[in-house]
């Protein structure tokens, strides 16, 4: 054998760089199901589902085209680990080289050349055409930058790319029409909402299925929601689904939330994306087009572009950039113990309950209940990144860790001291209250900071800042927010720092 073509369970492109010299007289393709990867971290049965029932649609794809095509399967062999799979098959097959696209995840990446080099077998690497730029490429932008800001690296990627652009300016004239994309819905809330396409279980899902609820039933979350994309096809008619009923009115409304309504405006792309069974170049392009074609405007064109042409981009390499360090980091000390409630959902806090019991249904939030709910609440209580970043790339059905980790490390948690954003996204109650109907039916208030009612998110907020004044008060993008500590008085951020303290012991006490 000449060439062992390893294909991940994220790599799922057919028409991927490590199979155009194929030879079927030649090489082969291994891919392998292990017990490992789905409990690395305590994954979502969702999750797993996704995994496993796309990587069979891809299997049976390779095996049409009459490829040979080694395909270790769960009950199929005995080693946990992928590693472990790999040097079983290294020595039965002995290739001359082992070949794949680059991995996503940094652990995957070093077990599996190891191996290679282990049993003395060429480890060759492919880049991953399913981003617009390499990890190189995003480190010669960088250069000697001391500030690495996600609006400049954008700006790069649409000059680079001529996205959005009149020869040397943006459309319209603005880079981005972030100030129109923060609406909420109002006391009237959404109304009647488009929505997207399902796709329910064929025969090859079905199985997967029945396999994960047996295997896996003691995971979080469910499967009887399960309707996600597992094919190139379907992810394609995802996109068109989007473009055609949910992008005009995506922009303005992306930041809002209301409750029983999971998916609103939004995409559902990203796990389609991240599997590589649709292509953020098409992703981007249908964008585009529905603007040139006057089915969408440019604030909503603009602001769904930039999540995928800048932010997803500029979080890849960032991860690559500052991965393994990333996942050690913990910038603001924190070291509280994650809530039992993010795996159950059981609190009486609203809009915890609303972001955690849709999550746990689905697989899926959207990046604001990411953000401001789930992520906010953590990053107040102080909860140690390690936790929480687990806990995210368990629980969501297009986490793979070259996202997930930075959004949670760098973004959500501050963890890595704001090599990612300038200042830690945090906000009292308030916020909620404005961006969705959370709070109507929730027992706490979001004006109070302390007494029975107050809402916990405004308690630790006003303790978040106590806490971290020195840090901040004097930062240039902060020391506004930090300046309104000047209006309470010592005897009201005492009562706060107490009723903080009193919170951190129910819900420690709880787990």
């Amino acid at each position: 054998m000449r060439n062992l073509i390893v294909v991940l369970g994220d790599q799922l492109d057919r028409e991927s760089t490590v199979l155009e010299d194929f030879d079927p007289a030649l090489d082969a393709l291994w891919m392998a199901e292990c017990v490992g990867e789905a409990t690395h971290v305590w994954s979502h049965q969702a999750r797993i589902a996704i995994f496993l029932a796309s990587m069979r649609h891809f299997r049976d794809d390779m095996r049409a085209r009459d490829w040979p095509l080694h395909y270790r399967a769960l009950g199929e062999h005995t080693q946990a680990q992928l590693d472990g799979v790999l040097r079983e098959d290294l020595r039965k097959l002995k290739p001359e080289r082992v070949v794949l696209v680059r991995p996503g995840e940094w652990r995957v990446r070093e077990a599996l050349r190891t191996v290679a080099k282990d049993e003395g077998v060429e480890y060759a690497e492919h880049p991953d055409r399913h981003f617009f730029i390499e990890p190189e490429d995003f480190a010669e932008w960088v250069g000697a930058r001391r500030e690495i800001r996600m609006e400049h690296f954008y700006r790069w990627m649409r000059r680079r790319f001529d996205v959005l652009m009149d020869e040397d300016q943006p459309t319209g004239g603005q880079w981005n029409y972030d100030h129109d994309n923060r609406k909420s819905f109002g006391k009237k809330g959404p109304g009647m909402l488009p929505a997207p396409k399902r796709f329910p279980p064929d025969a090859i899902t079905r199985e997967v299925l029945d396999l994960v609820a047996e295997r896996f039933g003691d995971h979080p979350g469910s499967l009887e929601a399960f309707d996600w994309p597992v094919t190139p096809k379907q992810a394609t008619q995802a996109l068109k689904d989007f473009i055609d009923h949910r992008l005009a009115a995506f922009g303005q409304w992306q930041d809002a939330m209301w409750s029983d309504e999971p998916w609103l405006y939004h995409a559902r792309l990203s796990t389609a994306m991240n599997l590589k069974l649709l292509d953020p170049r098409e992703v981007v392009q249908a964008a585009v087009n529905a603007l040139k074609s006057g089915r969408a405007e440019l604030a909503a064109v603009e602001g769904f572009v930039r999540q995928v042409l800048g932010w997803r981009e500029f979080i890849r390499g960032m991860y690559w950039r500052d991965m393994p360090k990333l996942l050690q980091g913990n910038a603001l000390k924190a070291h509280a113990p994650l809530p039992t409630f993010y795996w159950t959902g059981d609190t009486d806090m609203n809009c915890l309950r609303e972001a955690l019991g849709q999550t746990l249904k689905h697989g899926y939030a959207h990046h604001i209940q990411r953000l401001m709910v789930t992520g906010n609440f953590a990053l107040m209580l102080g909860v140690e990144p390690a936790q929480i970043h687990a806990w995210y790339l368990a629980i969501y059905v297009d986490a793979v860790e070259w996202v997930e980790a930075p959004n949670v490390m760098g973004m959500s948690q501050f963890a890595d001291g704001g090599k990612m954003v300038s200042k830690p996204y945090c906000s009292s109650g308030r916020y909620i209250q404005r961006m969705s109907n959370y709070c109507d039916d929730c027992r706490f208030k979001p004006d109070k900071a302390v007494g029975d009612d107050a809402c916990p998110f405004t308690t630790l907020y006003w303790d978040f800042l106590d806490r971290h004044q020195t840090r901040f008060a004097h930062h240039p993008r902060a020391a506004l927010q930090w300046k309104s500590l000047e209006r309470l008085s010592e005897d009201e951020r005492k009562a706060i720092r107490d009723q903080a303290g009193a919170l951190r012991k129910q819900l420690a006490k709880a787990d």
